[in-house]
């Protein structure tokens, strides 16, 4: 799996969607030698296609994450009395809300033909486990399958599905917390005893993501059996990361603490505090991707004004840690 990442080192690039990751970041950081992952999320088949034929003439190494249905459908009359909390904040952006529900599967089908035309080296999955005939095609075309879990009883469900590997990813991450049952989702755990418990249970390579800033976190995740850690929050600041300035900037003013909300998407995410979640942590409902594109054009419109208060601050327990720099100098500083 590391092999086909293009990494020499235990570190990994995770997939930031929505902008973060771009293709500039992946190169960088197979040429360091730490590897990484495209993120398919939010992007048209097209560009997704796009990113890869970047990347793939630059590296042979490199993973592509997808997200996953099903969709965590949303209830209209919660759908329709959280637009109505949060129109006096449309109005102040000039932005138009959706009415209805939006209960898209973000081009699911299109996008794995993508990647079984295109075979990257490893294809990591996110919010669910795809069925038997995508995991077949993919791997027909050659593709190693990776998938995100949260606790022991997914990475049971993963390896019955026909995956290779596992990202286990704790609470402590940045973004959307990647389990499969959003309603319900399980203990939380430190990403160590998250990583011992899962390794107990199923016998697959393991990834580990969630909090890492230092190498002392890095190596508490390879003594639990990790084969290497996934980073994200750490690489928000580098320089070849498409982070929106609203994020960059909440990324540096000195705020401290993390949410894990639902506010933003519908899904529960990790976080940096900011007015929208003073404001809204905790009165919307759950519903993905319905929440997500409710909230999207106010929080589209915060990061072009590089207002941190009002778009989602994704970021892990580490963030602290997180700075300017090129690429390729930010993992080698965790490395234990």
């Amino acid at each position: 799996m590391l092999e086909r990442l293009g990494s020499s080192l235990p570190v990994v690039a995770a997939p930031m969607a929505g902008g973060p990751t771009t293709p500039d970041l992946v190169v960088a950081a197979a040429e360091a030698g730490f590897g990484g992952f495209l993120a398919a999320g939010y992007k048209t088949p097209e560009a997704l296609a796009a990113d890869i034929e970047q990347v793939r003439r630059r590296t042979p190494a490199y993973g592509v994450n997808l997200f996953a249905p099903p969709v965590v459908p949303v209830d209209p009359a919660a759908y329709a009395a959280y637009r109505d909390l949060l129109m006096p904040l449309a109005e102040r952006y000039g932005v138009e809300l959706p009415a209805a529900p939006v209960e898209d599967d973000d081009h699911w089908q299109a996008k794995v033909d993508v990647l079984a035309d295109l075979a990257p080296p490893v294809v990591s999955f996110t919010f669910g486990i795809p069925e038997v005939a995508v995991v077949d095609v993919l791997h027909r075309a050659g593709c190693l399958l990776v998938q995100t879990v949260t606790s022991a009883a997914e990475a049971r469900r993963a390896a019955e599905a026909g995956m290779d590997g596992l990202a286990v990813q704790s609470s402590e991450a940045g973004g959307h917390w990647g389990t499969l049952t959003p309603a319900t989702p399980p203990s939380a755990l430190p990403l160590p005893a998250l990583v011992r418990s899962v390794r107990a249970s199923v016998g697959l390579p393991v990834l580990a993501a969630g909090g890492l800033g230092t190498a002392v976190d890095v190596r508490a995740a390879l003594e639990a059996g990790a084969e290497a850690v996934v980073v994200g929050t750490v690489l928000l600041l580098a320089d070849e990361a498409g982070t929106n300035p609203g994020h960059r900037a909440g990324l540096t003013d000195g705020r401290s603490g993390h949410v894990t909300t639902a506010a933003f998407s519908g899904r529960p995410a990790g976080a940096l505090p900011n007015g929208f979640l003073a404001a809204y942590d905790g009165r919307g409902p759950l519903g993905y991707p319905a929440l997500h594109h409710l909230t999207s054009p106010i929080r589209r419109a915060a990061a072009a004004a590089a207002d941190p208060e009002h778009v989602n601050l994704w970021a892990g327990t580490g963030h602290a840690h997180a700075r300017a720099a090129p690429a390729e100098d930010l993992p080698r500083e965790l490395l234990p």
